[in-house]
């Protein structure tokens, strides 16, 4: 699942002064209160919650993510009006989407991003156009919070298990999530993050919480609702029009600032979202041979992640920012 809800943080000092509740069995076994992680076992209000804020967000996403939608933000933003910065500076802006609430997310954005690129240049120390692929679309990639949908959708009680003031945004572990940010119209989030495909034909049943797509006008429009749509078999993904977010808009940057990545990074940086596709091999028949050969690379990009010094690496991603790509990057 894409989009990740933290359980707020408990005070610690709360915590030490409350009696414990775990249950006492025969033989003197007790039942812990909380699992091994923390959680616990009786707490099934917050996960209901938890559950019932995904399917929020992608009941929108999936209602409001159109074919003439996507056409129209990619027309605002390939652009690239918004601003001028270079790649560095960009994840330092992203510095500001942290969770505090979570203990192993305490550093700066910026080393989330040099993690996972560390983890791929372990893995594949000869290409370093991978590296920064990595560093440029993070692959740690849990999504910043939507507590508008909290108040929306349940009581004040409910809402404030998940808006305390110790529950702070999640991490954005990717560029394009800029989008989020204030200075690039702080786009709401069902058009910027969570899982991505094809507009412009049926949605495949692979695509996660499917059953919100019955009220997006595209399903009733006898030209987008067959399985081709508006395609033609195997015309390759570079021609689909792909679902709004920070992937496409990445992809629109690094074309846009005419960097020499390899086609790889790039099919890397626009599909790492389109689950359905390297997940479940849907959607195969829109794809042609070149496409089919780029999935071997995205199927290497993996959740691990591993500890540096950022000042002992960062000059070696700064050499391959100034390879790949302009000094100074319009977006």
């Amino acid at each position: 699942m894409t989009i990740i809800a933290y359980e707020p943080v408990v005070n610690e000092n709360v915590r030490g002064n409350e009696k414990s509740e775990d249950l006492k069995l025969d033989d003197d076994f007790v039942v812990p209160e909380s699992n091994a992680f923390g959680h616990n076992f009786r707490d099934y209000e917050k996960e209901s919650v938890r559950k019932a804020v995904v399917q929020e967000f992608y009941r929108q996403n999936h209602i409001y993510q159109t074919y003439e939608f996507a056409k129209k933000k990619k027309e605002q933003y390939e652009k690239l009006d918004k601003a001028e910065m270079t790649i560095w500076e960009c994840c330092e802006l992203l510095n500001e989407y942290v969770d505090e609430s979570d203990p192993d997310l305490d550093e700066p954005q910026i080393e989330h991003l040099l993690q996972s690129a560390e983890a791929i240049r372990r893995d594949y120390p000869d290409e370093d156009w991978l590296h920064l692929t990595a560093l440029i679309h993070g692959n740690y990639q849990p999504l910043s919070f939507m507590q508008i949908y909290i108040t929306k959708m349940f009581s004040n009680e409910h809402a404030r298990i998940y808006t305390n003031s110790n529950l702070k945004r999640a991490p954005v572990a990717d560029l394009g999530k800029v989008l989020l940010h204030p200075s690039f119209g702080k786009q709401p989030q069902w058009s910027v993050v969570g899982d991505t495909f094809p507009l412009g034909c049926a949605f495949d049943q692979s695509v996660v919480h499917h059953q919100f797509f019955k009220d997006n006008p595209d399903s009733e429009n006898p030209a987008l609702k067959t399985k081709l749509g508006i395609y033609t078999e195997n015309c390759g993904l570079e021609n689909v029009t792909m679902s709004w977010g920070h992937d496409e808009y990445m992809y629109l940057v690094a074309k846009g600032n005419k960097t020499t990545l390899p086609p790889a990074a790039l099919f890397i940086i626009r599909f790492h979202s389109f689950y359905a596709m390297h997940r479940s091999g849907a959607y195969s028949f829109l794809m042609n041979d070149e496409d089919k050969e780029m999935l071997n690379w995205l199927h290497v990009f993996n959740k691990s992640k591993i500890k540096i010094n950022q000042e002992e690496v960062k000059s070696y991603y700064l050499s391959l920012i100034k390879k790949y790509f302009p000094e100074k990057l319009k977006w």
